[in-house]
């Protein structure tokens, strides 16, 4: 949808040109100063406009608020108006939420024109004299059958939910600072999908982390191993030298007996010839 701000300025007066863009969904002249309490430059050449702000411009009346067969939500908050709302209900077929509230509205037959607004749902009368009275509320869903929500409750006294009792369209609307809330929105949703990824980057490292530390113990497993394997092997080395040494022990032993076997041998037969002899 197309919005349209614009800040305080002495006259409506200035802003004739916006004929020009019928393509305009939304309009905000919060705070803009009426001509001699009317209204200059709005026109019904704002054929698409669904969302109207005309909150403390210093209207006396709606008398000339143009035809906006499309227009479904009319702050008119904050004004001087004290009656005349037949014009709404001639100009504005489709709407659905009003703010009157800060009006001069006293009496409640001022409202009795908009029993022709049948698609009205929401009507806000804070401020307004006509709400002093003992059985304001009962009296006007009476005279109102079609709302639904009169000051933000229905007819049990429960609050409106947000989306009854806004059009989206507020959202958008500049606050106190002169800030489009849908921007803030968009700026809050980047910094949130900023902190998912550095949220991501960080388990991402993590995980690389324990990667990192799984393959370390897997490499101190495989030295110990190692060491184990080698220490049996210089264990079997030593036991194969003893082996070896033994052995030739054995065979000097069978040698020197062998040779001791010889000299008694030949010792006999030395006996033997001398005796001969």
């Amino acid at each position: 949808s197309c919005l349209l701000l614009l800040f305080p300025v002495t006259v409506f007066k200035a802003y004739s040109c916006f004929c020009l863009y019928p393509q305009v969904q939304e309009l905000v002249l919060d705070n803009c100063k009426a001509n001699d309490g009317k209204i200059e430059g709005l026109t019904d050449e704002f054929v698409n406009l669904e969302f109207l702000s005309l909150i403390n411009v210093g209207l006396f009346s709606v008398s000339d608020l143009p035809k906006l067969p499309k227009l479904k939500k009319l702050e008119l908050s904050e004004n001087r108006i004290f009656g005349g709302l037949d014009r709404l209900a001639e100009e504005l077929p489709s709407l659905t939420h009003l703010n009157l509230s800060g009006n001069n509205l006293k009496d409640i037959s001022t409202l009795e024109p908009l029993k022709r607004l049948d698609c009205l749902k929401s009507l806000d009368l804070f401020g307004c004299e006509v709400t002093n009275r003992s059985d304001y509320r009962e009296t006007v869903f009476r005279l109102l059958p079609q709302l639904s929500y009169l000051d933000g409750y229905d007819r049990e006294d429960q609050e409106a939910p947000d989306s009854d009792v806004e059009v989206d369209s507020v959202e958008e609307a500049p606050d106190s600072d002169g800030e489009v809330d849908g921007v803030d929105k968009e700026e809050e949703d980047e910094e949130g999908e900023d902190e998912e990824e550095e949220e991501d980057e960080d388990g991402e490292e993590e995980e690389d982390e324990d990667e990192e530390d799984e393959d370390e113990d897997e490499d101190v497993e495989g030295e110990d191993d190692e060491d184990e394997v080698s220490g049996e092997e210089e264990e079997f080395g030593h036991d194969g030298e003893v082996d070896e040494d033994e052995e030739d022990e054995d065979e000097d032993e069978d040698e020197e007996e062998e040779e001791s076997g010889k000299g008694e041998k030949r010792k006999r037969e030395t006996d033997d010839e001398g005796e001969d002899d």
